[in-house]
């Protein structure tokens, strides 16, 4: 049974200026930015882990899922903070971290299916 896909958004002209313009240096800056952020596989992992959680995921867990220590996941998320990528909410002395937004959840959905179609060192079968 072949799997149906949802139709891909629909890309117009102006999906990322008006009248096909060049893009203003502010938004190209921003957006290099955040794609910069999720060229680092550590990074993936961390947002991976957290796509995957509903209420958040603390430093100390973080750590260990990545079999890294906590200064090196504090250090990235900070990162992620910066882009907005992340978000943290503390519970007395437990900082819980998660997705800023259902955008990022998209943009990690979306680089997964696109790198899983295409990916060089995808094993095949």
């Amino acid at each position: 049974m072949t799997e149906t896909k949802a139709p891909p958004p629909e890309v117009t002209p102006s999906a990322c200026s008006p009248a096909g313009e060049p893009l203003p240096e502010w938004e190209v800056e921003c957006l290099s930015r955040l794609f910069s952020a999720l060229g680092d596989p550590t990074r993936l992992k961390i947002l991976c882990t957290l796509a995957n959680s509903e209420d958040g995921v603390s430093v100390g867990d973080l750590a260990e899922r990545a079999g890294l220590s906590a200064s090196a996941i504090s250090h990235q998320l900070r990162l992620l903070n910066d882009r907005n990528l992340v978000s943290a909410r503390r519970a007395g002395r437990v900082v819980f971290y998660s997705l800023a937004d259902d955008h990022v959840r998209t943009l990690i959905a979306t680089g997964l299916e696109h790198a899983r179609e295409d990916c060089p060192n995808r094993p095949r079968e």
